[in-house]
């Protein structure tokens, strides 16, 4: 059996997980798939059980994979979370003492980009879907309405085809809604929502990117000036560790 690739350098423990990070990457594991049995990647690594457990719990501490407990449990693949990412990110975020005005600003910037790259590389196969969900976006359910206006981000941002784009945009996404979630447009204006969604996507579908981009700028700058109005203390706290 070949010797896995370990850097030089490093901890043992860091280099067994970066190596299995190329595995799972390698082979596209998808989410639920089990690693290996501990007494297997003890002789695959050539360690010894304690850097073995270490870099597996440094996977799980970045989301990437879940300990199963139990006699048929073990290390198990969760794949790659937005949410996930994010939480790791905070981290960063709280210690340079980043606030949410800096991250209303980066998504203003991210959010055209990637609408219009998913105008300019129109996927045929995603297209229907796109429309479903931003014309079925309701007004009167409040919890619905707030999913369905992130699925709507979420989806346009997949349709970039920049796996780092979406899944930057995916994290800050998910850390903006967990501050705003109390800050919803009200409903006599959330069917301008539904429509100017429904406008992206048709601009998305002609592979229209400058109209994509412009309707995509001004629908988040609006909202941001609305949380600004609406909440201003809010835009100058930190982005908290969660």
């Amino acid at each position: 059996m070949s010797q896995p690739h370990i850097k030089r350098g490093l901890k043992v423990a860091e280099a067994v997980a970066q190596d299995i990070v190329r595995k799972i990457g390698a082979e596209r594991m998808p989410p639920g798939t089990p690693l290996p049995p501990e007494s297997q990647m003890l002789e695959e690594y050539g360690v010894g059980r304690g850097s073995l457990r270490e870099a597996l719990r440094i996977l799980e501490v970045h989301g990437l994979i879940m300990l199963k407990p139990g006699p048929r449990g073990g290390p198990i693949v969760t794949g790659v979370s937005p949410v996930a990412f994010g939480q790791m990110a905070t981290l960063y975020f709280q210690a340079q003492q980043m606030t949410f005005r800096e991250l209303v600003e980066a998504r203003l910037v991210m959010e055209p980009v990637m609408a219009r790259l998913a105008a300019e590389r129109r996927d045929p196969a995603k297209l229907a879907e796109l429309r479903r969900i931003a014309e079925g976006t309701p007004v009167d359910d409040e919890p619905r309405y707030f999913d369905s206006t992130r699925d709507f981000h979420q989806f346009v941002a997949s349709m970039s085809g920049n796996g780092m784009l979406n899944l930057f945009g995916g994290a800050l996404s998910e850390m903006f809604r967990a501050k705003v979630s109390g800050v919803l447009f009200p409903k006599s204006r959330r069917s301008e929502v539904r429509d100017v969604h429904a406008q992206i996507a048709l601009a998305i579908e002609e592979g229209d990117a400058d109209s994509a981009e412009r309707l995509m700028r001004e629908h988040m700058e609006e909202y941001a000036n609305y949380v600004k109005r609406r909440h201003p203390v809010l835009m100058n706290e930190v982005v908290g560790w969660h």
